[in-house]
């Protein structure tokens, strides 16, 4: 972190505005919030002298006081503590400026080594972490990978992950009633020829291909005869629907074969790469769970909360929704991870991570293949992987290293830019005595 409050990389890029949002350290919070205002305002309450209740007029001078060095969400919580609390005028004053002198207090130092330490909090607790797939809430249908092998699925920035998943939420009827949801939900499972068939054979002697359709499976996608008429037009062959039975007649006799292996994937409906759907009720709204993922497709489906629905799929979202989204989901699903093993991790190392992957514009993981593979130091990136190949390339380049970051220095025994490494002292050869005689020499 740099004397301006931003958070830089070597070689002097920004990754944050402002560290965590607040330019909190957590080392120095209360369980992630910069100042506990209920208990500081209990504290107060407890020494306090009577007197009446300070007016509101009053309570707003002061917080307008400390306007500029509160964040918002700490000024909301002193106009409720206020509101909830009647303080005599004196301990509002005493409180508000308590606030402000605590929050500055629990500010982030510059040239701390924020990377550092990040790196250490997720490093340390992941260490304790199980390394199970784990059921949801007793239903086999969905198997989600959990625990370490999530959280380094996350940092890899996989393309695909081992287990995607979507949680689809609805709007309007859908979300109210079980029918409305199971509806949206058969038109997102992805259908095809193979599905709604109990047998797909090839008769020889016609030179056609038969395909027998189940009632059941029909009815339980819900798709009328016409639906499927509709969609297995074919080009090149004739098609025949008589009573649940299928006969396509390829135009050449020679496709036959290429068809045969063609048909069962055909698709009737849905959305591609859905292959389960599991629809369930979770606080008191009906939300659809899918087994495999497609958000762009589904976001296209009528009935479903565009604004809401999401994937455990990074690049995915990346692709639809833009960096910024995707730099939000490494956030939640790194927490995720995080919370479901019962570790309390502060938030703002994880948001320094997913912003530190998507601060080129692109999801790049954290490994010679993305962050530390560009890192602009020679040395930083021989001392992490491949250690020859990135040295004689370097010096095939003609490279040079400019020795700003903090491996580097490590590596040629120097000061490292960080704490008090990070203020560049000058000094000057200043002569006193030839100053008096007129001369200034430097």
């Amino acid at each position: 972190m740099e004397y301006d409050s931003t958070v830089r990389d070597s070689a002097g890029d920004i990754i944050q505005f402002r560290y965590g949002e607040d330019g909190v350290d957590p080392a120095k919070s209360d369980h992630g919030k910069a100042v506990n205002v209920s208990r500081l305002i209990d504290q107060i309450k407890i020494g306090e002298e009577k007197g009446e209740a300070a007016s509101a007029e009053e309570i707003k001078k002061q917080l307008k006081r400390v306007d500029g060095q509160l964040t918002p969400i700490l000024m909301t919580q002193l106009k409720q503590n206020f509101a909830k609390n009647k303080l005599t005028k004196k301990s509002v004053e005493k409180a508000t400026t308590s606030t402000a002198e605590q929050y500055k207090r629990a500010l982030m130092e510059p040239g701390e080594a924020v990377g550092i330490v990040a790196a250490q909090s997720i490093g340390e607790p992941g260490t304790q972490m199980t390394l199970r797939t784990f059921h949801y809430a007793g239903v086999k249908e969905q198997n989600v990978t959990l625990g370490l092998p999530r959280l380094i699925e996350i940092v890899d920035a996989r393309r695909i992950p081992s287990t995607p998943i979507m949680t689809v939420y609805l709007k309007g009827e859908a979300a109210k009633s079980k029918e409305g949801a199971v509806e949206v939900a058969r038109n997102i499972i992805y259908t095809s020829v193979e599905n709604l068939a109990s047998a797909i054979y090839e008769d020889p002697v016609r030179e056609e291909i038969v395909i027998e359709l189940s009632k059941s499976m029909m009815d339980d996608r819900n798709i009328t005869m016409d639906e499927l008429k509709e969609r297995l037009e074919l080009q090149n062959a004739t098609v025949t629907i008589t009573d649940y039975t299928v006969q396509i007649k390829p135009k050449k006799a020679e496709q036959l074969k290429r068809m045969l292996t063609k048909i069962p994937g055909f698709q009737v409906k849905g959305v591609p790469d859905i292959k389960r759907v599991l629809v369930t009720e979770e606080r008191g709204e009906w939300v659809i769970r899918t087994d495999g993922s497609n958000l762009s497709k589904v976001l296209e489906v009528h009935g479903v909360d565009t604004s809401r629905t999401s994937t455990n799929n990074i690049h995915e979202i990346a692709n639809t929704l833009g960096v910024e989204a995707s730099r939000n989901a490494l956030v939640n699903e790194a927490k995720g991870v995080l919370e479901d093993q019962g570790l309390d991790v502060d938030v703002r190392h994880v948001m320094l991570v997913a912003d530190m992957m998507t601060t080129t514009g692109d999801v790049q993981q954290i490994g010679r293949h993305g962050i530390s593979g560009k890192k602009a130091s020679v040395l930083a990136r021989a001392a992490f992987e491949i250690t020859v190949p990135n040295i004689v390339e370097a010096a095939v380049k003609g490279e040079i290293d400019p020795l700003a970051g903090v491996t580097e220095n490590v590596i040629v025994g120097q000061s490292i830019p960080i704490g008090t490494g990070l203020v560049e002292l000058y000094m000057s050869t200043f002569d006193k005595q030839a100053k008096q005689g007129g001369k200034t020499e430097a």
